[in-house]
C-alpha cells in the first residue's frame, strides 16, 4: 500500500511501542555520504531518572553501512543506485542480525522541510474540559497545517492555554471559557517522500515512518537537561545540515540547509586541482578550521588529476588546505546563526548548542562554531543505545541511532488520520495518553 493513501495526512504512522513487550525495530538513515541500516532489540525498562521518557532499553542486534550514491545534497538524484545502496546496507545488517526485515523507519532531509507553529481555540463557555473538547482543538490546529503539495512528517502539541492563561501541559478537567493549543507541524514537499519511498518499496521493503533528520539527530545527541532547558542540535552532514530546537522536552522548531561535508571537498578538489577523493582524504587528515603557526612551512602533495604517469604530485602549504576548509566552514556556521536569528527561537535555543553528524568532526571546528554563534558548544555522540560497533558510536551515526529512539517518543505526537483524531501523550499512564487510547480504540 502506499504512503499517501485515503489518509489525508497521507503518511505511514508508527504503531505505539508496548511498554510490556520487546519489539524489534529497524530503521535506515538515507544521507548523502552515507547510508545506514540498523536493526535494534527494544527491551521494555523501568522508569528512571537518567532519560526519563525512554520506555525501552534499546540494543543494536545489526549493523550495515554503505557509501551513498545517488544521493545529492539530501536528495534522490538517481533511484537505481539509492536502491542498490539501501539493498547492500540492509543485507549486511539482517546478516549480522541473524533476521530478515520488511519494513523500516526511515528519515529524510529532503523536500525543503518546513517547521510551523499553528494556534487554534475553541469555545468552553466556562465548562470542564473534556477528551472531546482537546480533540476539537488539536483538530482544528491540524486542520490549518493541511496543503495539497505538502505532508505532515510530525505535529506536536507544545501547549495549551486557558482564558489566555499559556503553558498549560495537561487542561483535562479543567474549567474556563477558551481552550487554546499551540500545535509544532513540520511538513516536507510530497514528491520528494513519494521517491524515498519508491527507492525503498523497490528494494522489497516498506515504509513503517518517516521522521525528519533533525528530530531523529536531536533525539540521539541531546541529554534531557538540553532538551528541557532549550537546546539547538545541528546535524551537519555530508551533503545538508539540519537544525533542530528543543524545549520543555519537545521539539519546537526545525530547518535545514542544503551545504555539509561534501561541499568542503569540493571546494579543496576545484581550489587544489586535485580529484574528489584525494580531495576527501585530505580534508580528513589535514583539514583544520583553525591555523597553527607551523602551517605556512608544513608542505602537502598534492596527487594530479590526470592519468599520466609522468604527472608529478605537486606540493602545497597546510595553510592553504585550512584557509579552504575555514572559508566554508564559516559561511555555512553563519548561514546557521542568521537561520537561528530569523526563526525567533534564538532565546530559546540560549547558550547551549550541539554539534552531530559526520562533519561535526573536523579539527577545529567547535572552536570556530564558538567563536561564530557566541554560545557554548560541544560534539554530541549518540547516546542511550547498547551494542554499537566502536565505529558507529561517532557523531556520524547520530541520525541512525535517533531513528531507533523515535518509537519512544512517537506517541507524543497528534496525527488527524482516516478515522478521527488520534492522540497520545506522554508515558502510558497520564490521563491524557489513557485518554489517546480511548479515542485510538473510539474511532
Amino acid at each position: 500500500m502506499s504512503l499517501f493513501g485515503s489518509s489525508h495526512f497521507g503518511l505511514p504512522r508508527l504503531k505505539p511501542l508496548s511498554s510490556k513487550r520487546t519489539h524489534v525495530v529497524s530503521v535506515l538513515d538515507i544521507g548523502s555520504s552515507k547510508v545506514v541500516c540498523m536493526i535494534g532489540r527494544l527491551t521494555p525498562r523501568a522508569e528512571s531518572q537518567i532519560l526519563p521518557n525512554r520506555t525501552h532499553h534499546v540494543e543494536i542486534i545489526g549493523i550495515g553501512h554503505q557509501r551513498s550514491r545517488g544521493v545529492k545534497s539530501g536528495v534522490i538524484a538517481d533511484l537505481d543506485a539509492v536502491e542498490s545502496v539501501v539493498r547492500l546496507a540492509v543485507d549486511s545488517a539482517e546478516r549480522m542480525a541473524g533476521l530478515t526485515i520488511d519494513s523500516l523507519i526511515v528519515n529524510v532531509s529532503a523536500g525543503r522541510l518546513t517547521s510551523d507553529v499553528y494556534t487554534a481555540t475553541i469555545d468552553l463557555g466556562g465548562q470542564e474540559v473534556e477528551a472531546g473538547d482537546l480533540r476539537k482543538v488539536l483538530t482544528a490546529a491540524a486542520q490549518q497545517s493541511l496543503r495539497q503539495d505538502r505532508a505532515v512528517l510530525h505535529s506536536l502539541p507544545t501547549g495549551f492555554s486557558l482564558d489566555g492563561e499559556r503553558g498549560i501541559q495537561d487542561p483535562l478537567s479543567m474549567y474556563g471559557d477558551v481552550l487554546g493549543v499551540d500545535m509544532h507541524v513540520v511538513t516536507a514537499e510530497r514528491a520528494a517522500l513519494r521517491n524515498l519511498e519508491l527507492c525503498i518499496n523497490r528494494a522489497h521493503l516498506s515504509v513503517e515512518g518517516i521522521v525528519a533528520t533533525p528530530y531523529a539527530s536531536g533525539l540521539a545527541a541531546l541529554v534531557d537537561d538540553e532538551v528541557e532547558l532549550g537546546c539547538a542540535a545541528i546535524d551537519m552532514g555530508g551533503g545538508t545540515t539540519t537544525i533542530s530546537v528543543f524545549a520543555e522536552g519537545k521539539l519546537v522548531h526545525t530547518d535545514a540547509i542544503g551545504i555539509g561535508g561534501h561541499h568542503v571537498t569540493t571546494d579543496l578538489a576545484r581550489g587544489l586541482s586535485t580529484r574528489i577523493e584525494d580531495a576527501e582524504r585530505m580534508k580528513v587528515v589535514h583539514g583544520s578550521a583553525i591555523a597553527t603557526a607551523a602551517d605556512e612551512r608544513d608542505l602537502i602533495s598534492v596527487p594530479p588529476i590526470g592519468e599520466d604517469d609522468r604527472d608529478q604530485p605537486t606540493q602545497v602549504p597546510r595553510a592553504l588546505v585550512t584557509r579552504i576548509v575555514r572559508a566554508r566552514l564559516e559561511e555555512t556556521l553563519e548561514l546557521i546563526r542568521d537561520r537561528i536569528q530569523k526563526s525567533g527561537f534564538s532565546p530559546i535555543v540560549g547558550k547551549r548548542v550541539v554539534l552531530t553528524g559526520g562533519a561535526s568532526q573536523l579539527t577545529g571546528l567547535p572552536d570556530t562554531a564558538r567563536r561564530i554563534l557566541a554560545r557554548n558548544v560541544r560534539i554530541g555522540r549518540p547516546m542511550g543505545v547498547s551494542g554499537l560497533p566502536t565505529a558507529a558510536k561517532g557523531p556520524a551515526f547520530s541520525t541512525a541511532v535517533g531513528l531507533m529512539i523515535y518509537p519512544q517518543v512517537a506517541d507524543m505526537e497528534t496525527h488527524a488520520s482516516q478515522g478521527g483524531f488520534l492522540s497520545g501523550f506522554g508515558n502510558g499512564n497520564s490521563r491524557i495518553a489513557r485518554m489517546g487510547q480511548w479515542l485510538k480504540e473510539s474511532f
